[in-house]
């Protein structure tokens, strides 16, 4: 209800200069008309000019702008353009006649220059016209490449977490079978998960309960060598975050950190809400790596996450990626993240 009020708002702004011109040139022209009777006629013949673009809107819909120009094209907006002069002569009149309570011909010094008026209004309107559904179409399949781009991402995602998870079960097989049909059920459950997800943004309560189903898959396998821990503030569980972002960077942490690190790892997970920007962190203390080389790596989960994080936020998202040889590797996700209404 406010957008339209707006819209509104802005359609009366636009022709109040119009209204204003129309009154100089109607005392300029009729130098016995005072300033208030000036002023009402242009009110009057602006808002007859106001109505008559409900119709050009139509044609302007109907009759759309070309990507060439064609004589078609230019052949019916001249006729629309005559059309929609007469009829704002006709319509003006009809209007003074009635207040009047007689005939009136309002054509101003004459009817050529009155319809001359006509159509330059006429090409103002369907200038505008066309300029917004111009935009419209842009905004229409920049949306729809942004979808596309997305549907692209995530469906690079799934397989990519698929073969991770069913790495887990070959490598529980040979010495843990009772494990490996476990995790296999696990998984199972997950991918249900997975193919529900067609979402690009979620809550990160419902990350966080995909990200606790995964660990436990991996739990089964690497036993106390993965100890995890997560702190989400209360705040940030409502916030949006990109499907399956949290668990890329879990699923990173494990897959670098964890897993060639012959010790306990930890992998901490910690969420916060601050100046309008949830911050997520995943750090783990496994094997690390220097800074230049983790640059160089940034597996191909991180890239695509990157990825997605520039066409859902456009630049107002961040991921970074740090860490040590010996000492872990932290990666730190900077999302958007709107107050509660």
């Amino acid at each position: 209800m406010a957008r339209r009020s707006w819209i509104w708002l802005q359609l009366i702004i636009g022709w109040l200069p119009m209204g204003a011109l129309f009154a100089v040139l109607i005392v300029t022209v009729h130098r016995d008309i005072r300033w208030p009777a000036a002023l009402l006629v242009a009110l009057r013949s602006i808002v007859a000019a106001a109505l008559l673009a409900i119709p050009v809107q139509t044609f302007t819909r109907r009759v759309p702008w070309p990507r060439a120009l064609s004589v078609r094209f230019v052949g019916a907006n001249v006729a629309a353009a005559v059309t929609y002069a007469f009829a704002w002569v006709v319509l003006n009149s009809v209007v003074e006649s009635v207040l009047h309570r007689h005939v009136v011909l309002t054509v101003g010094p004459g009817l050529s220059p009155a319809l001359v008026v006509g159509v330059w209004l006429y090409l103002m309107v369907a200038g505008v016209l066309y300029a917004m559904q111009t935009t419209e179409r842009a905004a229409s399949a920049e949306a729809a490449a942004v979808s596309s781009t997305l549907a692209a991402l995530r469906a690079q995602l799934h397989p990519h977490f698929l073969f991770n998870a069913l790495h887990t079960v070959i490598h529980l097989i040979p010495a843990q079978p009772r494990r490996a049909a476990e995790a296999a059920e696990q998984i199972a459950g997950l991918l249900r998960q997975v193919l529900e997800h067609d979402r690009d943004l979620v809550s990160l309560s419902e990350e966080r309960e995909f990200v606790e189903r995964y660990l436990a898959i991996e739990r089964l396998r690497f036993g106390d060598r993965l100890r995890t821990t997560m702190h989400i503030d209360e705040r940030a569980g409502d916030a949006l975050v990109p499907s399956f972002a949290l668990l890329t960077l879990v699923e990173n942490a494990v897959r670098h950190g964890a897993e060639p690190n012959m010790e306990a790892t930890d992998v901490s997970i910690s969420a916060t809400v601050a100046g309008g920007v949830m911050t997520v962190v995943v750090r783990d203390t496994g094997v690390g790596a220097l800074q230049a080389r983790l640059d160089e790596r940034d597996g191909t989960g991180l890239n695509r996450l990157r990825d997605r994080l520039k066409v859902l936020y456009a630049g107002a998202a961040a991921l970074e990626v740090t860490g040590t040889r010996g000492r872990g590797v932290t990666a730190e996700l900077r999302v958007p993240a709107p107050a509660r209404e």
